[in-house]
């Protein structure tokens, strides 16, 4: 029998699942393994990590693994996934396939049918495919380019309202404010500029959980910055659907990742502004497991 292993390698999460041919056998997770945010050396390190806490689940050996197909953002540039390949294959036995992120999310959400998949983690996009096999894709062009409603637009996003609402009041003691002091350790207003403006840059979304906390107390900023990323996470589903499907006001549509995963304003800002230009399209309640479908592809081999 035969066993596979698929990767869901994040900017913040790896996760791994170990199966046979019809079962997961056991998964683990380790923190992020993005080698264009991260480098190698972490990357190797998470995993390495998430591999061998889902072989112990399993009770599998890696050098057992007969094909592994990794889902990770920057995947279609070649030196990013030679190097994870190359980094793989000290860690596990057998084939080794190196997919986009949105792969093998669409994967999961759709199997072969057709489909759009929103993916908000530490970035975001839109990815869909049509009866026919084409595909599109709109956003995920990194931090700097365009990341509308990622995890980092989000954190950077309520740091950036902070400061114009310090601007424009001249007072600092909203709950959003205070959240990112406290989880940044710091005790001043100046101090929260110099670490949003160093260099290298802050991790800014590992701020999110900081920024729900501030919505669900009520603050109207961060339930704001909050809003802003449904309404830009519809419009990269918008972008597919109008480009990819002509006649798509039925098309399925599906979501991932942590900031859908974690924020209910956000899923309904979406839900609701995706309906209001398709009324009609069935879009998926639940969170999808993109690993999944990087076990599913592992299982069915490399595509030609």
């Amino acid at each position: 029998m035969g066993i596979f292993l698929g990767i869901d390698g994040g900017g913040t999460k790896t996760s791994c699942v170990i199966g046979d041919e019809t079962s997961a056998l056991g998964s683990g997770t380790a923190g992020g393994s993005n080698v264009v945010r991260l480098g190698e050396a972490k990357a190797r390190e998470a995993l390495a990590d998430a591999i061998g806490r889902a072989c112990a689940a399993a009770n599998i050996k890696p050098a057992q693994i007969e094909r592994t197909c990794v889902g990770l953002a920057g995947a279609g540039r070649p030196e990013i996934s030679n190097l994870v390949r190359r980094i793989l294959t000290e860690l596990v036995g057998g084939e080794i396939e190196v997919v986009g992120d949105m792969v093998i999310a669409l994967q999961a959400a759709f199997g072969s049918g057709p489909g759009v998949m929103v993916i908000a983690g530490t970035g975001s996009m839109a990815y869909g495919r049509d009866a026919l096999g084409s595909t599109l894709r709109a956003g995920g062009w990194g931090f700097s380019v365009f990341d509308e409603g990622s995890g980092h637009w989000i954190g950077r996003s309520a740091v950036a309202s902070i400061m114009r609402d310090y601007d424009e009041t001249g007072e600092e003691n909203s709950v959003l404010m205070g959240n990112i002091k406290k989880f940044w350790g710091l005790t001043s207003r100046e101090q929260l500029v110099l670490a949003a403006n160093a260099s290298p840059s802050p991790d800014f979304a590992a701020l999110l959980p900081a920024v729900l906390s501030a919505a669900d107390s009520g603050d109207a900023i961060a339930q704001s910055v909050l809003t802003q990323a449904g309404a830009e996470l519809a419009r990269l589903a918008k972008i597919v659907i109008r480009r990819l499907f002509p006649d798509g006001d039925k098309v399925p549509v599906a979501m991932t990742g942590s900031v859908f995963n974690h924020c209910a304003l956000v899923r309904q800002v979406f839900y609701n502004s995706l309906r209001s230009e398709y009324p009609n399209c069935p879009v998926n309640p639940s969170m999808i497991e993109a690993v999944r479908g990087a076990l599913e592809l592992a299982r069915k081999g490399p595509r030609v």
